[in-house]
């Protein structure tokens, strides 16, 4: 940019356009009721702001489409693969790149293969496809946060980061083979987006090396953790995003990757890790339920869309613009009073629901009632991140809250213009005034796992 302009621009031109549909607020109101208000269950063509996930719903760039042409169906060995592999070993390092369909599968593979009933795994904080894989082998999922992590409206460069002291009374505490590996989500998606610096990776990786613990990164956001560390950690300001990207990874012994975050592709994911024998059980995972190891549950055209979009994730033009644009929104929130997650994450804005809603407890899931307002009144689809998604139901029906109620509002990549931003801003801005008028909900069905994804609401008078 140039050094008199202040303004970030879009680094791209618009090629394709997609119409979206209005609704009219009587239109939105039966959709939802049908939906059993439930943002999962809305057909996307009733929704005019898609915030639900920035999860295989970004843009793909004209060289990627160009690469998919070129894409190698062959079942074995095919050429679109090495270019896959050579793309993820050119930033991660790691020997052994394991195609997947997407994340969640590169985690069932790892944890299927490393954990049992009764082991713990620890993580900065776990997101839910995560914990449900931890947890279906019966272990543990270990949420061990900073401090800073709890305090939404506390302003820290790092609310991502994993408390060492803690793990380092974990891996203390708990036997040795008990402990099958350690992860770091970076950038921390359940702990509002919030980045992890590299002075906590180095740090965590050399606690997990000293108790002799595998060290994984879930590696979805690592071109936003690595910009944020070039722009908040001393040290950091000359280093290109891949250098940085290059020693995140370079401190641990594998990871996953959803391909669907930071891979800029509509599909697909990898496992990668440096342990050969761990890497043949893995394979041998991968032929039983995803496919060959050369294209594991992924077209050849998938492959070369991944192996394009794993360079372009880490041009800095578009990881200013990209992180620009959250922080765009949330001054436009502060400015008007509405709470929310502070400082802006990397992919999402994470709005905070208890401090928003304080007349609706826990209990009656106020990050629920907030989002099902914004679709209501602006047709905007966000995600609850809160009671629903992570309240724990114990074997008497009790349920105890999660940590924190926050609505996140993930803008897919280079999507979604200025002026959708603005408008965004508006809605938001608008039911907070509405607030007083808002009410809990209860749940009248739920799935026993994931049961944000299909669990049906009724709205408390």
């Amino acid at each position: 940019m140039h050094p008199h302009f202040r303004t970030i621009i879009e680094p791209f031109r618009i090629k394709t356009v997609e119409p979206i549909q209005f609704t009219t607020w009587e239109q939105r109101a039966d959709i939802i009721e049908a939906a059993g208000y439930n943002l999962f269950l809305v057909r996307a063509e009733n929704v005019l702001i898609d915030l639900l996930t920035d999860s295989g719903t970004g843009a793909m760039s004209s060289f990627q489409w160009a690469g998919m042409m070129q894409g190698d169906e062959s079942y074995a060995g095919a050429r679109s693969f090495y270019k896959f592999e050579a793309a993820a070993q050119r930033i991660t390092g790691f020997k052994h790149i394991i195609p997947t369909h997407q994340g969640r599968a590169a985690e069932r593979i790892l944890f299927g293969n490393v954990c049992k009933p009764g082991y713990v795994v620890p993580n900065n904080t776990h997101f839910d496809t995560t914990r449900a894989n931890v947890e279906c082998q019966g272990a543990q999922a270990l949420d061990l946060p900073c401090a800073e992590a709890h305090q939404p409206a506390l302003i820290a460069p790092f609310k991502g980061n994993m408390d060492v002291d803690a793990l380092t009374h974990t891996l203390q505490t708990v036997p040795r083979d008990q402990v099958p590996v350690v992860m770091l989500t970076v950038t921390n998606n359940s702990g509002g987006g919030q980045p992890v610096s590299m002075a906590n990776i180095r740090a965590v990786s050399q606690v997990c090396h000293a108790h002799g613990v595998p060290f994984f990164l879930d590696a979805c956001r690592f071109a936003e953790n690595a910009f944020f560390i070039k722009q908040r950690e001393p040290g950091y300001a000359d280093k290109t995003a891949l250098e940085i990207a290059q020693e995140m990874f370079s401190y641990a012994d594998g990871c996953t990757m959803s391909a669907k975050k930071d891979g800029m592709a509509n599909i697909g994911g990898f496992l990668a890790l440096h342990d050969d024998d761990l890497a043949q059980r893995c394979k041998n995972t991968l032929i039983l339920t995803e496919g060959f190891p050369t294209y594991g549950g992924l077209a050849g055209y998938d492959l070369e869309a991944i192996a394009v979009g794993l360079e372009e994730v880490l041009h800095e033009d578009y990881l200013r613009y990209r992180l620009r644009s959250i922080a765009y929104l949330g001054e436009k929130l502060d400015a008007a009073g509405v709470p929310f997650m502070k400082p802006t994450g990397g992919h999402a804005l994470y709005l905070d629901a208890a401090a928003m809603l304080p007349h609706i407890p826990a209990s009656h899931y106020p990050a629920q009632a907030l989002a099902v307002a914004l679709y209501q009144e602006g047709g905007i689809r966000s995600v609850e991140i809160g009671s629903v998604m992570f309240g724990r139901v114990h074997a008497d029906g009790s349920e105890e809250p999660a940590a924190l109620e926050l609505v996140r509002l993930a803008f897919p990549r280079r999507v979604y213009t200025q002026s959708h931003v603005d408008y965004v801003a508006e809605v938001v801005t608008y039911v907070a005034r509405l607030k007083d008028n808002l009410r809990g909900y209860r749940i009248s069905w739920q799935p026993p796992q994931l049961r944000h994804f299909s669990a049906q609401f009724e709205p408390l008078r």
